[in-house]
């Protein structure tokens, strides 16, 4: 089957969205349906795959979406606005915190849309509503405890596309242990060398309220440039607390989807 590629505007985003949302066009490139960026011109006399973007992707919290919030959009695109205050040509809302999944599923359903102003699928996709999680489908939740900004991003979204839509941070010991006496979880990511954190004994305590989730926990020290000596003691401590999957850092994209695959 012929690859097919939807071409993504992006306006506005902070810089952990944006490695979020890299990540995601990225990963898409793996299947037979793919997110491009769309840049106008790349250089003099160059001409850009096509004359504008299938889909404009705004935060509604930057500045420049003022201008997005009032031009009018060019035939066939589509606008998927986040934030507050948006336009009513918006073909779809979404809010913060950002859930991946559900922008990849706008995204493919901008290619459906399209299929439909073309006359090859006879389907009311064109109308802004929101796309809505068939009831029966497994609800996941994720915590992570003691993550870095950039490992936060990268989670967010490898979570997203194995169906984990929702994903709580907790970066002190106290917030980490209200989560998990108040949330059933499928996952729990947990960072091994925070040491301002009670990471082994919150990691411990969530393996014992959740013993089908999948309890990750992350090192430094799991890498094969640590001592034998050290990676050795490292699993035992993991297993005797409960974890059961162990991802080196910094993080191995390979390694990392291997473990994230489980939850599918």
């Amino acid at each position: 089957m012929v690859k097919q590629r939807i071409y993504v505007s992006v306006v506005g985003f902070s810089d952990v969205e944006r490695h979020a949302l890299n990540t995601v066009f990225r990963l898409s490139e793996e299947r037979e349906l793919s997110y491009v960026p769309w840049i106008p011109l790349s250089a003099p006399g160059a001409h850009p795959p096509t004359m504008h973007a299938h889909v404009a992707l705004v935060d509604g919290d930057s500045a420049e979406a003022v201008l997005a919030h009032a031009k009018e959009l060019p035939k066939g695109q589509r606008l998927i606005w986040v934030g507050a205050g948006a336009p009513a040509h918006a073909w779809r809302v979404v809010g913060r915190p950002i859930q991946w999944a559900g922008i990849l599923n706008d995204l493919d359903a901008v290619y459906a849309a399209r299929q439909v102003d073309s006359g090859f699928l006879d389907l009311d996709v064109t109308s802004p509503a929101p796309l809505e999680t068939p009831p029966d489908a497994p609800h996941l939740r994720a915590l992570l405890v003691g993550p870095q900004p950039q490992e936060e991003a990268v989670f967010r979204a490898r979570l997203a596309l194995v169906g984990v839509l929702d994903i709580d941070v907790a970066q002190n010991t106290e917030l980490a242990l209200g989560l998990i006496g108040r949330q059933h979880y499928g996952c729990g990511v947990f960072n091994l060398d925070d040491h301002h954190i009670d990471v082994w004994s919150l990691a411990r305590l969530f393996a014992q309220r959740n013993p089908q989730a999948l309890t990750m926990g992350l090192s430094e020290h799991a890498g094969p440039l640590s001592p034998w000596w050290s990676r050795r003691r490292l699993r035992r401590d993991t297993e005797r607390t409960g974890i059961n999957s162990l991802v080196a850092r910094p993080l191995n994209a390979d390694e990392l989807q291997r473990s994230l695959d489980l939850l599918r």
